[in-house]
């Protein structure tokens, strides 16, 4: 064998393309080393991504053409103040100016005021029950993906682009809420304009529709059917969330005992919200305002309120320096709310046939 070789060693076979190692520090993406890596969806979440990229990336363009609307609307505000101000001009010449400025914050907050509609019907509802109804959550589940983790990407995502968006909107018209109030552009606190648009609130509201519709999806298993009746759910959700508002925050009671006249009406914090008034009789009671109108049964207003001994106000109200506190209050029960729709949709998954 050596003289057929000349007495040298057999040469070692030259290695096909196909059986070629790849070096440990190429990553398989074909990158040039490890930090050149992009990142990339894998797996389950990049199926959940690519179902929902249209709805996604609608909401997250939508977020960013609004957000730069109300930028743009706040430095024309911005602009307008500083104008004004230095132009010695009447109080009710600078009012009528900022007008079209009061009437585009107004604007922005009631279109503020759908996004949790549109969260709960176009995102929430169909998010389990599309898949439901054409038959892709068996497909899912058939390639060795768990139950559980196949619901958990669904939700995250949804839930990450929800509380994205919101929370840039809400930072967004709070500050050009605060700088409109500090020019003279009222927006009381107290409304759903101003206290449901700022803060944690929108963000809340937004993921508890989605978590109900997510749901209503679940059990009807009909993709425009859950969105009908997600519709009403939220529209109920948003007139019970306009009725406890105000009951987040502690009442405070300010009376008086030097007269019923309109000039010894208690002076309230700037800001404060009134709840109630009502005189105050000698006794101790409270006497609604519309017992001594001017002219009722034909006696005058200083009359009636002698005859029932009037001798002061009493006054109801939440002042401004609560809003804060209310919001994460009523948003950490939204929260809650929310969670226990999760663990009945994850409890529901787990349990029952798809």
């Amino acid at each position: 064998m050596n003289a057929l070789t000349g007495g040298r060693a057999p040469a070692a076979p030259a290695s096909s393309p196909a059986s070629a190692s790849v070096p440990a520090s190429v990553p398989a993406s074909g990158g040039t080393g490890g930090t050149g890596r992009r990142f990339r969806l894998r797996g389950v979440t990049w199926l959940v991504w690519r179902q929902h990229r249209a709805a996604y990336w609608t909401v997250l363009a939508c977020t960013a053409m609004f957000t730069a609307w109300m930028l743009y609307r706040n430095a024309l505000m911005t602009d307008h103040f500083v104008k004004v101000g230095g132009s010695g001009a009447a109080e009710e010449d600078r009012w009528e100016d900022s007008e079209p400025h009061l009437r585009a914050l107004f604007d922005a907050a009631r279109a503020l005021g759908f996004v949790p509609v549109l969260a709960g019907v176009l995102l929430g509802a169909p998010l389990l029950a599309d898949d439901l109804e054409k038959g892709t959550a068996k497909l899912a589940l058939s390639q060795s993906v768990g139950r559980v983790r196949w619901l958990s990407v669904k939700l995250g995502l949804g839930a990450l682009v929800i509380a994205a968006s919101t929370s840039v909107l809400a930072a967004v018209f709070g500050r050009w809420w605060r700088q409109a109030a500090s020019g003279g552009i009222v927006l009381p606190w107290a409304s759903g304009h101003a206290f449901d648009n700022t803060g944690p609130v929108p963000m809340a509201l937004a993921l508890f529709t989605a978590a109900g519709g997510m749901a209503i999806g679940l059990l009807l298993r009909r993709t425009l059917l859950a969105m009908v009746v997600t519709l009403g759910f939220a529209v109920a959700v948003q007139f019970a969330w306009s009725g406890v508002r105000l009951g987040l925050g502690n009442t405070v009671t300010v009376t008086t005992r030097d007269g019923a006249g309109l000039a010894q009406f208690p002076d309230l914090p700037e800001g404060a919200h009134q709840l109630s008034a009502a005189h105050l009789t000698a006794s101790g009671e409270l006497l609604d305002t519309a017992t001594c109108r001017t002219g009722q049964m034909g006696e005058p207003l200083a009359a009636c309120l002698e005859a029932h001994r009037v001798v002061g106000w009493s006054v109801d109200y939440l002042p401004a320096s609560q809003m804060h506190g209310m919001q994460w209050l009523g948003a950490a029960v939204l929260l809650a709310l929310t969670a226990a729709v999760t663990a009945f949709v994850f409890r529901r998954v787990r349990r029952h046939p798809l």
